[in-house]
């Protein structure tokens, strides 16, 4: 096991009574759970976030914690929090990296694995 490792599982959401496909502004949320799986103690700083829609438009989005915390978390603890992006095309993707400093000081960064966001129904 690596002393400085954290993970992060993702589950998505369509607010179709948020959105207006008309005006193409798709709404989703996306429930993040980050987990401290390495040996050592750490805080997440800030986030990075690479959105990306289907006519590969890019938005990135850096900012400090994540809703408004900076979670510290013991090996084997989480967190979870739930936000939300929107796209003007029906499907896209997000992926990005927090950065993290452990209790011995020493700084990191978690990979955020590409996520799809995505109309029900749409993907094959």
């Amino acid at each position: 096991m690596a002393a400085y490792e954290i993970s992060v599982s993702v589950a998505t959401q369509y607010l179709k009574d948020q959105s207006d496909p008309e005006q193409n502004n798709f709404v989703f949320a996306y429930t993040i759970t980050i987990k401290n799986t390495g040996t050592v103690a750490a805080q997440v700083i800030s986030r990075h976030w690479i959105i990306t829609d289907s006519t590969n438009h890019v938005e990135e989005v850096k900012g400090l914690g994540v809703v408004g915390h900076q979670p510290f978390l013991a090996p084997g603890q989480s967190f979870e929090y739930t936000s939300g992006s929107s796209l003007r095309t029906p499907q896209g993707s997000m992926k990005g990296t927090y950065f993290c400093v452990a209790e011995d000081a020493h700084r990191f960064e978690a990979e955020i694995p590409e996520f799809v966001l995505s109309l029900p129904r749409t993907l094959h």
